[in-house]
Order: C-alpha cells, then sequence, then structure tokens
C-alpha cells in the first residue's frame, strides 16, 4: 500500500513543479518583449537623425553649352531620381527656346545616369526630415516648370531655386556655364557635405551601386513643405540637354 501512495505523490510534486515553471514563463516573456520595445525605443531618435538623404547638383557635357540637373535620393539604396529643365524634343524646340518659352520636361535626360559626360558634382547629406521637405520641394518645381526659355527658366535657374531652398549659398551669376556654376556653389558652400541643421554622422557605402552611401533610418515627422518661388525673369542659363 506504500509504494501507489509514493507514486501520487511523486506525481504531485512533478505536476507542482511543472506548474511553478509555466507561471514563471509566462511572466519571464512579457518581461523580454517590454525589454525589446524600450531597446527598438531608444534605437529609433539615434538612426533617425542621421544624414542619408542627399541631393546632388550635377553637370554635365551636352551638344552646346552642357546640362545642369540634380540627382536624388537615399545614400544607401541604388535607386536614384532625376530632376531637371530641358527642352522638350531636339534642336528645334531647343533652337526657339533662345526666342521664346518652349514645352518642357522636367525628369531625366539623355545622358544624366552616365558618368562619362560628367563635368561636374556637388553632393549634399541631409536628414530624412530635411529630405522629406526638399524632395517635395523638388517635385512641386517640376509641377510648375512647364516650360524652358534660355533667357529666363533653364536649367541652371531651376537647379538654383532647389540650392536655394536648401538654404545654400548659390551663385549670382545665371550665364555661367553648367560645370563652373556648379562649382562655385560647392565653393560658396565651403564644400560643406551637410545641408544647414544636418547632423553629420558618418556614412557607410552601399553594396555594389554606382555612388550614394549610407546607413539605414527610421520616420520622424515630416516638415512642413515651403512653396517654390516663382523664377524672376533674370535667371538666364544654358543648356541644351540633348546630346
Amino acid at each position: 500500500m506504500q509504494k501507489p501512495r509514493m507514486k501520487t505523490r511523486s506525481l504531485a510534486l512533478v505536476a507542482g513543479l511543472c506548474a511553478i515553471a509555466i507561471s514563471a514563463g509566462l511572466q519571464v516573456q512579457p518581461a523580454s518583449a517590454q525589454d525589446g520595445s524600450a531597446a527598438a525605443t531608444v534605437a529609433k531618435p539615434q538612426t533617425a537623425s542621421k544624414a542619408i538623404y542627399y541631393v546632388d547638383f550635377r553637370a554635365r557635357t551636352a551638344a552646346s553649352y552642357g546640362h545642369a540637373f540634380v540627382w536624388y535620393g537615399r545614400s544607401d539604396q541604388k535607386q536614384i531620381e532625376v530632376a531637371g529643365l530641358h527642352p522638350a524634343g531636339d534642336v528645334v524646340p531647343y533652337m526657339l527656346g533662345h526666342l521664346i518659352p518652349v514645352i518642357a520636361e522636367t525628369g531625366k535626360s539623355y545622358g544624366d545616369l552616365d558618368e562619362q559626360y560628367l563635368t561636374a558634382s556637388y553632393r549634399v547629406y541631409m536628414t530624412e526630415a530635411q529630405a522629406q521637405d526638399v524632395f517635395a520641394y523638388i517635385k512641386r518645381l517640376q509641377a510648375i516648370s512647364p516650360v524652358w526659355n534660355a533667357a529666363t527658366w533653364n536649367c541652371v535657374a531651376f537647379i538654383q531655386a532647389i540650392a536655394s531652398h536648401m538654404g545654400l549659398r548659390v551663385p549670382v551669376n545665371h550665364l555661367l556655364y553648367p560645370e563652373d556654376w556648379v562649382n562655385q556653389l560647392r565653393q560658396l558652400n565651403g564644400g560643406r557635405k551637410y545641408m544647414p541643421g544636418a547632423s553629420s554622422q558618418p556614412m557607410a557605402q552601399a553594396p555594389a551601386a554606382q555612388k550614394p552611401a549610407a546607413a539605414a533610418a527610421q520616420k520622424p515627422a515630416a516638415a512642413a513643405a515651403r512653396k517654390p518661388a516663382t523664377p524672376s525673369a533674370s535667371q538666364v542659363v544654358e543648356a541644351n540637354p540633348r546630346t
């Protein structure tokens, strides 16, 4: 009669130990989840302030004076957005554009993605909050630029508006060649690599891609975007974007 009682007591003891273990596990899991959530919260501000977005002011060769345009995007991604003002079509619209406004395009043109045609480049990095404002401005500027004219609203005037919106010092002479204008833009800003107010965090090179570089970032709230200024009649420059 003692053996069955001993078996019963042993089973009761094992069951009790299992219940204690399960209860302890349930208490540990929420604590671990809270710890993980807290760690994520701490990590978020550290990455959100990194300047991994950029606008690259660029100039390239063309059949006439050259062409000015911008690349923009994230330095840790291969994808590149291109914005630049140029006549829609080829030689005839370009020639007419020296007399009257002609229909324009504001995306990439032939040669904008080819490094072999590049004559000058000045890249400025910014935080995500700044990029949301600047990138939205670029898209609105494209939307309100339906025409191109060599004497009033051209490729250099277009990227000059972007640089001004970013708070950079810009060359006042819009008759400069695109290459000279971009080089002067860099000189006027002391070759600074970061947009005013951006954190100068170190950036890592993107894997096997063209030029962009950096680390991933979390999304902070977007800054309110300013409306693009209407180009003045004094803005002048070169450029047949077709090669």
